[in-house]
């Protein structure tokens, strides 16, 4: 294989890490420009299904001539992927490009294009141009970039792909009241999930403190987090714990190990904090449930207590109700839901619209 010299490891360094850029590639394209000498140096991307993307430094490519490469009967068909091909090859190959444009309308001589295609079918054409020749060793460059860049593109894909996916997921638990944090061993939060700072907003029973620790209201689980998080840190086989925060409205907190921690010290994240809270009370819920069911108000108040878990008689004493009145509520109440009994009840209500709202 080729040693590449230093100014072509400066390229593919920019070009694996154009992933992160704003534009994408945008260093890369800089560099490449730079370093053959082009006018413009130029990546159009175009996806199997939506429109193509230009990136470029320098001039940007002639409108024409980026449609000649992202219209639906492109060159693909005709030009060889992998291959560079200069002007005069470009239209010795598509006798159709010499009918709409001509280098000098372009305003350049030459130029050097290189046709890839990554593991979703997405085209892509890099391209530099200018008013000289950039000559065979710029050819070559392109030659050499192709792989490196059909791993770059396959990379893009995998990420958006992820980041598709996280977007969905994350709304999904947002929309179930779930989130969650990352502390390190000093409890200062390393990550959350984008809806934790609408929980906080909502509650003071924790909150986003001074050096950016993770502080609760109620001291005794202020102190016991804490020595959940200094134990992880030496020994994440500790046995998770789990917390309930607040009654009305509910909300309660699970905190385990980092899963799966890497030793290399990437991230000093040790402990993982689930949050489930609700975002309304529970004359709130009530309402909602007679919405819902048709419950009536003592029936609904009812219903909400049984599907926190609490036995008939313990929500009769709760809502200043005789035993006897409590359990034939409860028969209205799951006569009124479908529920063949509280386990059926709580089933039904928290898998209704209520687990979204």
């Amino acid at each position: 294989m080729r040693m590449m010299n230093t100014g072509e490891a400066d390229l593919l360094a920019a070009l694996h890490d154009g992933l992160w850029d704003q534009p994408l590639w945008s260093r890369f394209l800089g560099l490449l420009q730079g370093a053959t000498g082009a006018a413009t140096a130029s990546l159009i991307v175009r996806p199997k299904e939506g429109p193509a993307v230009h990136f470029h430094a320098g001039d940007s490519l002639p409108l024409a001539l980026q449609e000649y490469f992202t219209r639906d009967d492109d060159a693909a068909r005709l030009l060889r992927e992998g291959r560079v091909y200069a002007w005069d090859e470009l239209t010795a190959a598509d006798q159709g490009v010499r009918t709409f444009a001509t280098p000098e309308g372009f305003g350049f001589r030459h130029l050097r294009t290189l046709r890839l295609t990554d593991a979703n079918d997405a085209h892509a054409w890099l391209t530099i141009a200018g008013p000289r020749d950039m000559g065979a060793a710029s050819a070559a460059l392109l030659s050499r970039l192709g792989p490196h860049l059909k791993i770059a593109l396959n990379n893009l894909a995998a990420l958006e792909r992820e980041r598709r996916r996280a977007s969905i997921s994350s709304e999904m638990i947002g929309r179930l009241n779930f989130g969650w944090l990352t502390i390190d061993a000093r409890c200062r939060i390393i990550d959350q999930s984008a809806n934790v700072q609408d929980i906080l907003r909502r509650t003071a029973l924790l909150r986003h403190g001074r050096y950016d620790r993770l502080t609760f209201a109620a001291a005794a689980i202020d102190r016991d987090v804490a020595a959940l998080a200094k134990a992880f840190a030496q020994d994440p086989r500790i046995r998770p714990r789990a917390f309930r925060l607040c009654q009305d409205p509910w909300m309660d907190m699970f905190v385990t190990a980092i899963p799966d921690r890497q030793p290399s010290g990437a991230s000093p994240a040790v402990a993982m904090l689930y949050l489930s809270g609700d975002r309304w009370s529970r004359d709130d819920r009530c309402e909602q449930l007679i919405d819902l069911f048709g419950l009536l108000p003592s029936e609904a108040r009812l219903a909400w207590a049984m599907a926190q878990g609490r036995s008939i008689a313990e929500a009769a004493h709760d809502l200043g109700l005789t035993t006897e009145t409590a359990r034939n509520y409860s028969k209205k109440i799951y006569a009124k839901t479908g529920a063949g009994g509280q386990a059926d009840l709580v089933r039904i209500i928290f898998t209704s619209v209520l687990a979204i709202i």
